[in-house]
């Protein structure tokens, strides 16, 4: 699964129409929110660090709510925006929640082992569980 990465809010006009997840490396405002929105209307996700989920009000949580879209927090460890914009969430993670699945363990504690050994977020990893 590919995380398109943006840095500043002038970038939101560079994102491409069809993203599905987006991580906001900066603290976006209520604009650069419904800006994002409308111009990706298929996103299924608003990734951002825990910092700054915090500082979003609650009018665009809800309207976020409303469209659809889940407001995830967590950080793109080690990504260099400079390469590549987009962070990309390997195989070999789909493959371990597949693996657990079948070696018939709980969802939580699915979760509770992902989130050590992969250092992605609780909520990052429940919605990649959701998805599959």
């Amino acid at each position: 699964m590919k995380i398109r990465v943006i840095s500043s809010k002038e970038e939101i006009e560079t994102v491409n129409p069809n993203e599905e997840i987006v991580h906001m490396a900066f603290r976006p405002s209520n604009t650069d929110i419904f800006s994002l929105i409308q111009k990706c209307p298929h996103v299924k996700a608003l990734h951002i660090p825990n910092s700054y989920k915090r500082t979003i009000s609650t009018s665009a949580k809800m309207f976020l709510q409303m469209q659809g879209v889940e407001l995830l927090e967590g950080d793109v460890w080690g990504h260099r925006k400079d390469i590549n914009e987009y962070s990309e969430v390997s195989q070999s993670v789909y493959d371990r929640l597949k693996q657990y699945r079948l070696n018939g363990m709980h969802d939580e504690d699915i979760a509770e082992k992902m989130i050590r050994e992969t250092r992605l977020s609780p909520d990052f990893i429940a919605f990649l569980m959701k998805s599959n």
